[in-house]
């Protein structure tokens, strides 16, 4: 449960007052739809950058490293294998490899040129939350992974080296029996930064979203389809138009429309003796609160997020 420190009446400040809501950041190329697959597939991918052939890995004549990862066009809605939530008319295959990965940042580049396009630039901005989604399917019967088989979905920053620092990450287990039971039906999985704050080292930094292939050299063995990545920036619970009028404190709360706080005081932090003083619901981003009491010293607020 998230708790939330709001002010206290011996230091009532100022704040500029901006709705909340939710962000979409355009990804390129988010759905591979681009370039155009004239036939079924295609290993050319618009926007994202492919990981580096290792020296262990060696281009035979079943597949060479680049062919790896690629585009395919879905089928017909009355074919067997359609997709039935491919999100456009088409999606990637990833196959599991250890090293094996595509990424995007502001300084990737993709097939076209070695010359980044800065094209995607979203930023790590303090008071905000990214939310990664990715579609994701797998399987065993169909798609000739291994249970227990992994690929990894994060977001990143590069440091000073250019090195690139995950902030969120998760991984997907290929389970045939419990997950991955529709092979025709791609499933969403999440990976979730904290509120950035204005001390991280990633604070103001370009954001960067990584699909990364992490099994072992004793598993590797068929292929996931990914589509639809998608990102999102919320901004965290925060206090605005702090103020002290007429003997009555008031303050706001912005956070994402919906959320239910529980506003509390006490006159000692170090006891943490809180309690409760009145409730607030944001239906539409912003939710203010004034509270009368007559309090006989220095008192604290803050506003812990109901369930």
């Amino acid at each position: 449960m998230r708790i939330r420190l709001l002010a206290m009446m011996a230091s009532v400040g100022a704040f500029a007052a901006n709705l909340c809501a939710v962000e979409n950041i355009t990804v390129p190329n988010g759905s591979f739809e681009s370039p155009p697959v004239l036939f079924t597939v295609n290993i050319n991918i618009d926007s994202w950058q492919k990981s580096a052939q290792p020296d262990w890995y060696t281009d035979t004549n079943t597949y060479l490293w680049s062919q790896l990862i690629g585009e395919f066009k879905n089928t017909a809605t009355n074919a067997p294998d359609h997709i039935d939530n491919c999100d456009g008319n088409q999606a990637i295959w990833m196959f599991a490899r250890p090293d094996l990965a595509l990424f995007q940042d502001y300084d990737s580049t993709d097939y076209r040129s070695t010359v980044p396009t800065h094209e995607f630039n979203a930023i790590y901005e303090p008071g905000k939350a990214y939310h990664l989604t990715v579609a994701v399917m797998g399987g065993v019967t169909n798609y000739g992974l291994e249970d227990g088989d992994t690929i990894e979905l994060s977001l990143y920053y590069r440091d000073a080296a250019s090195n690139a620092v995950p902030v969120a990450a998760t991984t997907v287990t290929n389970d045939n029996e419990n997950v991955f039971t529709n092979h025709t039906h791609f499933l969403d999985f999440h990976a979730d930064t904290p509120p950035v704050r204005a001390g991280d080292p990633w604070a103001g930094q370009h954001v960067g979203i990584a699909l990364r292939s992490t099994v072992t050299d004793t598993n590797l063995g068929g292929y996931w389809d990914l589509d639809n990545v998608r990102l999102t920036a919320t901004m965290a619970p925060s206090l605005r138009d702090v103020a002290w009028r007429n003997g009555q404190f008031t303050f706001s709360i912005m956070s994402e429309p919906g959320l239910a706080f529980e506003i509390q005081a006490t006159t000692n932090l170090v006891a943490s003796n809180w309690s409760t003083v009145g409730f607030a619901t944001n239906a539409g981003g912003m939710a203010s609160f004034t509270n009368a009491a007559a309090w006989s010293s220095r008192t604290f607020f803050r506003a812990r997020q109901l369930p």
